[in-house]
């Protein structure tokens, strides 16, 4: 590292003002990203994320949202990079980026590229992250769970300019308004994103400006110095050795019947860790594969977990992770394999990394956690013709801990989204919300109870419409730790209108007319410590709030 800038040296005070400066840029952007934004999937259940990068790729810091895009967006920055070097970035550039075969995550997921120019020089990338409602394909919505190839799946972006010096490239908008199912919709996040990163350059050249660009930089470089050293120390702490969790995803949403295996070998050593995934099942047909940057994502997510909440994140943090991803595996597939379902996969990688690192560190980690996200969509038309696609994300239970039960109904590990409010659905589809309830005795029991799913149910009003539903943990459930109960499988229906029962086996795609009503019932987190443990005043209490009946 260059000899700091002898105005750093002298006060040691300005670094931490700027760092913190830092952070309020990223979080700055993260709010006017959701309440800028057309769709309720980033308004209301804000699956987004905005980053700052040094001009070499590296994450100076990231804003407190979605650890599934933050991981991520370190991957595709690199492959922009590799289009469009720094040193060709100007003032007002905009580059926007989703292909998952070029370093992107999957097809909804659009990031937004902007470089901090300060005389002529970059020295720093702004980005942003958003799941778009549709991004084309075969199904609106596009998350089909029967897709068999990408190209299915929607609209693949490369490392693209969209604006140049501040003029959009009208041309390319229209090619991506052409392909998608709500136009104004996309355009609409898409401007957000766009904002968000004008609004982090700005402060960021204003900053620069005040600093020299060379101190600002200077900073950057010790705060992932830093970091580094840090994290670690913090892995050094851990014993050493190699351990391994396995666990299994229901199916592929093709073949139905068939258990997907996730297995991972976390191997500690000399302050560095590596995550090992031989053993996990090849790639499969649906589109339940990852690519690498999601893996990484899951990975780095570990990392943080487990070195402690005092350690700044950023790329330094990632310094001393190596990943084993065995080629033509569910974890590096081969294109054009399909991976819309990439966060299903992308969750339970990072519940197993918990479970691994949990025989490292002894009471220091949760029990299983619902540790997956149900993802449903619906597309058709209001009874006057307008079309609609509506999204909607639904969580399950954590695990319960060493002292504390498990939460009810919450983001846990890779996403840190928000449920859509039953408003928000009734307002923006012809969809009634009947019911939304915690799910008794979900939660696996325990010294420590895990946290409960919840009920859902919502009524069709205007048909048809074409209903996909990715769910999981209907065939395998969050495990208990230390004598603890599993938590409780999933389980999801349709009631037609004529009463006729549907059971829908953790992932389908199908046709819902008007009068029918599905129901859904997410998984529960799994228990901690004996049973038998459980204090008196516990079990009365579980009982008086209605989360277990009196006969459990």
């Amino acid at each position: 590292m260059s000899a700091l800038p002898e105005r750093l040296v002298r006060d040691p005070i300005l670094f931490d003002i700027v760092r913190h400066k830092l952070s309020g840029i990223v979080e700055e952007m993260q709010t006017s990203l959701v309440r800028s934004s057309y769709s309720p999937i980033v308004k209301e259940a804000q699956d987004a994320s905005c980053c700052l990068f040094r001009a070499d790729g590296e994450v100076v810091t990231q804003s407190r949202s979605n650890p599934s895009h933050l991981g991520s967006l370190a991957a595709m920055v690199e492959s922009v990079l590799e289009s469009f070097p720094a040193e060709t970035m100007a003032d007002g550039d905009i580059y926007i980026f989703n292909d998952p075969y070029l370093g992107g995550t999957h097809l909804p997921d659009i990031a937004v590229f902007a470089p901090v120019v300060v005389d002529g020089e970059t020295v720093a990338i702004t980005a942003s992250m958003a799941h778009h409602m549709d991004i084309g394909g075969m199904l609106a919505g596009s998350i089909p769970t029967n897709a068999t190839e990408i190209y299915q799946e929607g609209l693949r972006i490369p490392p693209m300019r969209l604006v140049t010096a501040g003029v959009l490239d009208r041309s390319l908008m229209w090619l991506i308004r052409r392909n998608v199912r709500m136009p104004d919709v996309l355009e609409g996040d898409l401007n957000a994103q766009i904002s968000a990163c004008r609004i982090a350059s700005r402060r960021l050249g204003a900053l620069a400006a005040d600093l020299e660009a060379e101190t600002l930089k200077a900073i950057f470089t010790v705060l992932l110095d830093r970091s580094e050293a840090m994290t670690r120390e913090a892995l050094r702490a851990l014993p050493e050795g190699t351990f391994t969790y396995e666990d299994y995803r229901d199916n592929d949403g093709i073949d139905l019947d068939k258990r997907i295996t996730i297995r991972v070998a976390v191997i500690i050593a000399d302050g560095a860790v590596t995550f090992d995934f031989t053993g996990t099942s090849p790639q499969v047909k649906g589109p339940l594969n990852i690519v690498p940057c999601g893996v990484r994502s899951s990975a780095y997510y570990g990392v943080r977990a487990i070195t402690g909440p005092h350690i700044p994140t950023n790329g330094g943090c990632f310094r001393p992770v190596r990943l084993v991803l065995p080629e033509g595996s569910l974890v590096n597939p081969r294109e054009p394999a399909p991976v819309n379902g990439r966060t299903a996969v992308m969750k339970r990688i990072a519940s197993c990394i918990v479970g691994a690192l949990a025989q490292a560190a002894p009471g220091t980690f949760p029990a299983g956690s619902a540790a997956s996200v149900l993802v449903m969509s619906y597309a058709g038309a209001f009874a006057d013709g307008r079309p609609f696609v509506q999204g909607e994300l639904v969580n399950g239970g954590s695990g319960a801990a060493e002292g504390h039960d498990g939460i009810d109904v919450v983001a846990t590990d890779m996403t840190n989204g928000r449920g859509v409010p039953a408003e928000a659905i009734e307002l923006e589809a012809p969809i009634r919300c009947w019911r939304t309830e915690l799910r008794e005795g979900s939660g696996g029991d325990g010294e420590w109870r895990g946290g409960l799913g919840v009920r859902r149910e919502y009524e069709i009003l205007a048909g048809p419409v074409r209903f996909a539903h990715r769910g999981e943990r209907h065939y395998a459930p969050a495990k208990g730790l230390f004598g603890g109960q599993d938590g409780a499988l999933a389980r999801s229906e349709v009631v037609r209108a004529d009463g006729t029962v549907e059971e829908i086996p953790s992932k389908r795609v199908m046709e819902l007319y008007a009068g029918d009503r599905v129901h859904v019932a997410t998984p529960g987190g799994a228990g901690y410590g004996d049973p038998a443990k459980r204090s008196a005043a516990a079990r009365e209490e579980d009982i008086a709030s209605g989360k277990v009946g009196a006969a459990e």
